[in-house]
């Protein structure tokens, strides 16, 4: 049988809860779901563009200015980031802070560096980030320094409980990525 861990709850008396060797290392997670209406590129990444856009055509290397939104898709589609809303607090008024990045960056997580190769000025595409591939946050936390990043205290909270959970939550997120400017 498995070891015997001693765990305390608060207020309540001490319990033993017994490990399940049958469970460790094993990731009840989704690993990855295709969607049959995205593209599935080599690395893993899934996208469709929602709006094609009609402008110039980002290239690796380019500065690009971008309005994102996220939701997580197994823990209730919860939404972490809005596209189109003021960033902050409910009193920021219509003021929006775009994401500005270099792609090919390192600063930003790979799937939006990948979609970004390719899309066009005023193009909207949806992607799906799957776990078990390399192209989302590292470490499955967003606070390693690596964007995008929620701009609300409740997003940073429901993409960091996801990101961080170790349970049976699938941690797939899906993004729809604006492409506003090239510079």
């Amino acid at each position: 049988m498995g070891q015997m861990a001693v765990v305390a709850w608060p207020r309540v008396a001490w319990s033993v809860v017994e490990e399940l060797p049958s469970l460790a290392g094993k990731d009840y997670g989704k690993t990855r779901t295709v969607y049959p209406d995205f593209e599935l590129r080599p690395s893993g990444l899934q996208y469709k563009d929602i709006v094609v856009g009609t402008g110039k055509e980002a290239r690796l290397g380019d500065d690009v200015v971008v309005d994102w939104a996220g939701c997580t898709i197994g823990y209730y589609a919860r939404i972490f980031e809005a596209r189109n809303k003021a960033k902050g607090g409910s009193f920021s008024g219509d003021d929006k802070v775009y994401l500005r990045f270099q792609v090919g960056n390192d600063g930003i997580i790979p799937a939006f560096n990948e979609a970004l190769q390719g899309m066009k000025v005023g193009g909207v595409r949806r992607i799906i980030v799957s776990p078990g591939t390399d192209l989302g946050y590292p470490e499955d936390s967003f606070d390693k320094g690596v964007g995008p990043r929620p701009t609300t205290f409740s997003g940073r909270r429901a993409l960091s409980f996801v990101l961080g959970n170790q349970g049976l939550i699938d941690k797939s997120l899906l993004f729809d990525i604006e492409l506003i400017k090239i510079s």
